[in-house]
């Protein structure tokens, strides 16, 4: 994919590295307070539970996992450090991975770093740049040194915590300044960037240029996919981890459809009579939770309990596209026949670094308002409360439950984990062809969308599923199997045990599983669905050219720049050797580890 570059000039000088590594900025102003480091209590959660999900094999490899990850750990402690606690999808998947890992009664900790609006308004416009957006326009130097002026706030209280030899994990743009004085004080660190793009612009590159600089002393990186890893990090360094869903958090758990249809009717998105009693969950420490609060719902006509409902959940952020699905749904999904659209996100007062949210659902309501009556009349707008994350959680179990089509149809996405939440519960999903969607959605469990800006082929996606509901179930279960091979926690669990093995320099064998984290069984039977005799082939046989075809080819190495001399053989590829083009395999024509689409579409 490639992104024509757009006018965009940057004029901002990020602060060079010190002999000794760091970048600090000068001193905070006295009057300025920044917000404090806020630690997030998880309940540790007994792997045990997944067994019934996974099976006895993979339990019994996450069990082993565990207890060398264990005894090779010592007395470190694993540090989680993220901007937010609730609100987004790395607050969730981190409510899961520290819960797990603590399950094993491994040390691991969490803490939410603090910030002014100004210094949230600066990640967000670098979170925006990542993903080839220029809105805001260039980082300055001011902003710059505010940025690391908060963060270096926000070490000094951190480093009275932190002990060498210890692991910390930092995640996404807003915490890359803690990078250098964590690294000089003996700690172990890596950068996990959730977000990325396939390709670049002048965007992306005055981001990168300036969190380059902050991370010049991290042992590791991590990305969601090859394919956003920045040309200047080191091979050996980069690692490739895809999310993970928790099938038995309050978000996924299964629910029946009494307990649904009262979730629904306290939200308040039905036209239907409020429940005798309110919708129950288990939460993650086993006790009975209860969904009693309302979302607040914009709306004419609320829809029946047996109408068909289309869902798209995320946060109020313009890559997500909520105006675009609502103008196609209203344009090319309406005129055809029945069906309710809910676009469902979180309250934005309860979402601390998300400056811009606000001014999405504003646009959003304005945008509903501006609609055709019978239009207006099918869309709900609705915001849900997050006071209680768990009982947020359930809300939008329900409301995935209850729909009938998930759509994601995003401009830019770094995984999109709501995708694989909504195949889960057996949904057929409509989603954009960027970033992480494809390598959910694959054939036969939704459907991709080649441009998300044709908002007539959403429409006619759309439509399509609506009226053909045995396709729908179908392509709905085949995703959840799909889920439950690739996308659960306990594939999350040993990836990152074997990446922090290797930070360590415990040196453990990496697994050999396909690119994006796929499986050795899945890879097999991708290859027995979708490779064919190749012309020519001696005997008819196929030839087996992608790395998610080949068991010896492993998705935890560090990622292959695709480039070799003629001839030579590279993890990248497994094709018998030949002379290549550019780096390229003679015969599927892919550089490196093709996504899975790519490998999937090789014949």
């Amino acid at each position: 994919m490639t992104e024509p570059p757009a006018p965009y000039v940057t004029a901002v000088t990020p602060p060079s590295p010190s002999a000794d590594g760091s970048t600090r900025a000068p001193a905070l102003p006295p009057a300025f307070q920044p917000g404090r480091l806020h630690e997030v209590a998880v309940p540790g959660t007994p792997v045990a539970v997944l067994e019934p999900v996974i099976g006895a094999e993979r339990y019994a490899r996450l069990v082993s996992t565990a207890a060398r990850f264990r005894d090779g750990l010592g007395q470190r402690t694993i540090w989680n450090v993220s901007s937010t606690a609730v609100g987004g999808g790395v607050a969730e998947m981190l409510q899961v991975l520290v819960g797990y890992i603590g399950g094993v009664d491994i040390a691991v900790r969490w803490t939410v770093i603090g910030g002014d609006p100004d210094f949230f308004a600066i990640t967000k416009r670098l979170h925006n740049q990542i993903h080839g957006q220029a809105s805001g326009g260039p980082l300055s130097s001011a902003d710059a040194r505010h940025y690391g002026q908060v963060l270096d706030a926000n070490a000094d209280e951190l480093l009275r915590q932190v002990r060498p030899g210890d692991i910390v994990l930092l995640h996404d743009p807003q915490t890359a300044g803690l990078a250098a004085p964590l690294a000089g004080a003996g700690a172990r660190v890596v950068w996990r960037c959730h977000i990325g793009v396939g390709w670049e612009n002048d965007a992306t590159r005055a981001a990168w240029d300036f969190l380059r600089p902050y991370l010049a002393a991290v042992h590791g990186f991590v990305f969601t996919r090859r394919q956003y890893v920045p040309s200047w990090i080191p091979a050996e360094q980069a690692w490739i981890i895809p999310p993970s869903i928790d099938p038995l958090s309050a978000k996924n758990q299964q629910l029946d459809a009494a307990t649904v249809q009262a979730i629904l009717a306290t939200i308040g998105v039905l036209d239907s009579q409020p429940p005798r009693a309110p919708g129950r969950f288990t939460r993650r420490d086993e006790t009975v939770g209860e969904v009693t609060r309302a979302g607040l719902v914009t709306g004419e006509v609320w829809p029946g309990p047996a109408d068909p409902v289309v869902v798209q959940v995320s946060r109020w952020d313009r890559l997500k596209d909520m105006s675009g699905v609502m103008r196609g749904f209203a344009e090319h999904v309406v005129p055809g026949g029945a069906g309710y659209l809910m676009l469902v996100g979180p309250m934005m007062s309860e979402v601390a670094d998300d400056p811009e949210g606000a001014l999405v659902l504003a646009e959003c309501l304005a945008q509903w308002r501006s609609l055709p009556a019978a239009a207006r009349a099918r869309v709900l707008l609705v915001t849900l409360p997050l006071d209680d994350v768990e009982e947020n959680a359930a809300m939008v179990n329900a409301i995935q439950r209850h729909a009938q089509v998930v759509v994601q149809k995003s401009l830019a996405e770094g995984f999109g984990l709501t995708v694989a939440e909504g195949m889960w519960k057996g949904r057929p999903v409509v989603g954009s062809a960027v970033g992480g969607i494809v390598d959910q959605v694959v054939d036969g469990t939704g459907i991709l969308l080649r441009d998300p800006a044709d908002l007539a082929a959403f429409g006619s996606a759309v439509r399509q599923l609506l009226d053909s509901p045995d396709d729908a179930r179908l392509m709905g279960e085949a995703g959840k199997e799909y889920i439950r091979e690739n996308y659960v926690g306990d594939r999350h669990l040993e990836r990152w045990a074997q990446l922090i093995d290797a930070i360590m320099g415990l040196g453990q064998p990496r697994s050999r599983r396909g690119p994006n984290g796929t499986s050795r069984g899945s890879s097999r039977r991708l290859q027995r669905q979708s490779i064919r005799p190749r012309a020519g082939a001696p005997g008819g046989r196929p030839l087996i050219t992608c790395p998610l075809l080949s068991p010896r080819s492993g998705s935890l190495w560090p990622r292959s720049a695709g480039r070799s001399r003629a001839g030579a053989r590279t993890p990248a590829c497994t094709a018998p050797p030949r002379p290549r083009r550019r780096g390229r395999c003679h015969q599927c024509a892919l550089p490196g580890r093709p996504p899975l689409d790519q490998a999937r579409r090789v014949r």
